[in-house]
């Protein structure tokens, strides 16, 4: 008897009426993310000198836009997702091709495609894509097939297609977070820890051929990184000024729009890579420690929604997104503050541009989707079927 029971509670699950899926929506989530947007907004209209134009008054645009599409994706099945995962990650691989050929080149990286009336970077596409993808593989996957070097080469080369593609755009910094999305993936499948430690002392060994490979720019970061004293008024200046811009701050911070650096217009990209540092000075080492607190907010949210899901599809889909935005977080503080080098990744929410915010919004809507179809239990087919 509770087995039909159990059985019917899936099937109503998976037919949910749209007023039962807006009822499921996670307005807490939905609210964390759009805090941290609105916070972003309001140090871009310090970045302006204290004016919507150029860049906040866009961002809010753009924001309005992603929360549509967030909200939109929020609703749809999450079987929809698995049943299109290859078709998704395809277009992500022609967009990346159409970009090779036909993209617009900016700040000598050639990253966007013009599709008419907005700029598209593929590579912010593929970060959602390549998760879908690997999510649809894994699902389908027995711990027997997790421990085939044979069943992971397919994984491996859904990676490495568009790691090829995006290091030669260059973006070396999006390439690297493909990386460690899929590494961290694998972890989550139950890929024995000694065959990444077999990757990590092979990747090692391999550091002096990579470094033959890489562009003259992308020497000097690392270069830089090491030593950034050695060229103050070059290539060192970026990492010089921002890591004066934080510790001008202070504890409590110079106050909203009193941002001396970014006025003086000593501090670089200030509405974009390097935003993080213009908040940190207006409001010092505790609101940076606030605004951090939000970011863990909203990643510890995407786990626990991985956590209670009943389908392993959902589960590595909330995982892999989460891990995704976790390392925006990680690799731009990171990079502002000197500890790794300067790779252009932006600060999620924060900084200004489009493509970013609205795959990120794609992403929470995607989890969102899961958290709204945490009880539906999907075969290893595809199909929903009974625990």
């Amino acid at each position: 008897m509770s087995f039909f029971k159990e059985r019917n509670c899936y099937l109503k699950n998976y037919n949910l009426s749209l007023t039962d899926k807006m009822k499921k929506f996670n307005y807490r989530y939905a609210a964390l993310i759009c805090l941290v947007v609105f916070i972003g907004i309001g140090i871009l209209y310090s970045a302006g000198n204290g004016h919507f134009s150029p860049w906040a008054d866009r961002q809010f645009m753009r924001f309005l836009l992603s929360f549509v599409l967030f909200y939109v994706v929020s609703l749809i099945n999450l079987r929809f997702w698995m049943k299109y995962a290859y078709w998704i990650y395809t277009a992500g691989i022609l967009l990346l091709i159409g970009v090779s050929l036909f993209g617009h080149v900016g700040m000598g990286a050639q990253r966007w495609l013009n599709l008419g009336m907005i700029n598209v970077q593929p590579s912010e596409v593929m970060k959602i894509a390549l998760v879908i993808a690997l999510a649809r593989y894994f699902h389908g996957s027995s711990p027997a097939d997790i421990r085939s070097w044979q069943h992971l080469a397919p994984p491996l080369l859904l990676m490495l297609w568009p790691v090829l593609f995006i290091i030669a755009q260059p973006d070396l910094g999006t390439a690297l977070m493909l990386v460690f999305v899929t590494g961290a993936l694998l972890f989550v499948v139950g890929v024995q820890l000694w065959k990444f430690l077999l990757v990590f002392v092979l990747g090692g060994i391999s550091m002096p051929i990579l470094w033959f490979f890489m562009h003259d720019y992308q020497k000097q970061r690392v270069l830089t990184f090491l030593n950034p004293e050695s060229d103050p008024l070059g290539t060192g200046y970026h990492i010089i000024q921002s890591k004066i811009t934080l510790g001008s701050g202070g504890l409590f911070g110079k106050g909203f729009m009193e941002s001396t650096q970014s006025r003086l217009s000593f501090l670089p990209e200030k509405q974009t890579d390097f935003i993080f540092t213009l908040f940190s000075e207006e409001f010092g080492f505790l609101g940076s420690c606030t605004l951090i607190a939000l970011f863990f907010g909203i990643i510890i949210y995407g786990f626990l929604i991985a956590a209670r899901c009943h389908n392993f599809f959902g589960k590595l889909l909330a995982i892999g997104l989460t891990v995704n935005f976790a390392l925006y977080v990680f690799i731009n503080i990171g990079m502002v503050s000197g500890l790794l080098p300067v790779v252009g990744v932006p600060l999620p929410l924060i900084s200004y541009g489009g493509t970013a915010m609205l795959t990120l919004f794609i992403g929470f809507g995607l989890i969102e989707a899961v958290d709204i179809n945490r009880e539906m239990v999907i075969g290893r087919s595809g199909s929903i079927e009974d625990e």
